[in-house]
């Protein structure tokens, strides 16, 4: 049986109970999905956190990305979905989040990851967990899906099912040009 766990979410025996897995998931990916069940068996509490890029225009805005995020994570019960501008030591300070897991594809991954995680831990003690990802989504992310996708490509089994629908959506009615 677990110890009560503090206000930051730890137990008096150090073991961490909330974690955070930041992203923009636009879309979310069958590896992004992987990364945050594999949060959700080790960790009692994970936020999938869905970063408000101002300066960016994606292709699904936030509320699509929450709404898809939350039907996606459903069957994980331990997992809810928020969003965030600004800095993620903010975000996770403001939800007493004392843990980022983030997935590693390769080590080109690493060593942008890498660089944000030591700043995050010099700002604010952030810790950072690094999870390699799954060798069948070591190739995946949401740009090269949203580049298939626009071109008609088969997006199955890289992306949940209500994302595949929306890509089809999006880009046989013309709402999106971006390729």
């Amino acid at each position: 049986m677990r110890e009560p766990a503090d206000s930051a979410g730890v137990t008096t025996g150090g073991i961490v109970r909330r974690c955070v897995c930041p992203g923009s998931f636009d879309p979310v990916t069958n590896g992004h999905l992987d990364v945050v069940e594999r949060a959700a068996g080790v960790f009692d509490d994970v936020v999938v956190a869905v970063l408000v890029n101002v300066a960016k225009k994606g292709l699904f805005d936030l509320d699509e990305r929450i709404e898809i995020l939350r039907d996606a994570c459903s069957h994980l019960r331990n997992v809810r979905i928020a969003s965030f501008e600004g800095l993620l030591v903010d975000f996770a300070r403001q939800n007493e989040i004392s843990v980022v897991i983030r997935g590693l594809r390769a080590m080109t991954d690493f060593e942008h990851e890498l660089s944000m995680a030591q700043m995050n831990h010099r700002l604010t003690g952030l810790e950072t967990f690094f999870v390699a990802t799954n060798p069948e989504y070591s190739y995946l992310s949401s740009s090269l899906v949203k580049e298939v996708a626009s071109y008609g490509g088969d997006v199955s089994g890289l992306v949940p099912k209500q994302v595949q629908e929306r890509l089809r959506g999006r880009f046989e009615d013309g709402r999106s040009n971006s390729r």
